[in-house]
């Protein structure tokens, strides 16, 4: 994959923008899309969706963050589950989807599954 020097520098401000917010929490589907993020230098709170054993018991321990960013995967299931949290978080909590739009943006859509983020670790070294 082609990576060119200002991919790695947005994503690099995409990070340390992710880092500075307070009382959020970013929300990816799994276990490799927590170790991609990790990797990149996310240092906040993650839940790994799979953890909660279900969309409602997700979305009772979410409600309690004052934000939540989700960054679920850019396939149909991914896409099922953004539109399920939305539904079931709006009155509860503020969902962004600011930062899944801007890390299209910055990948240029090469980038489908949280975890594929794991292939600019090496430029963020």
């Amino acid at each position: 994959m082609f990576v060119t020097h200002q991919e790695i520098s947005e994503l690099q401000n995409f990070i340390f923008q992710l880092n500075s917010l307070r009382e959020a929490v970013v929300v990816v589907e799994g276990k490799r899309d927590f170790n991609a993020l990790r990797k990149l230098g996310f240092q906040g709170k993650i839940l790994e969706f799979h953890k909660f054993g279900g969309i409602n018991n997700f979305a009772d321990s979410a409600a309690k963050y004052k934000k939540i960013i989700l960054l679920f995967d850019r396939d149909k299931k991914g896409r099922y589950l953004t539109g399920k949290t939305i539904q079931l978080l709006q009155r509860r909590t503020k969902v962004d989807l600011v930062y899944k739009k801007k890390l299209r943006q910055i990948t240029k859509g090469k980038i489908m599954f949280i975890e594929q983020l794991v292939c600019y670790e090496s430029y963020f070294a």
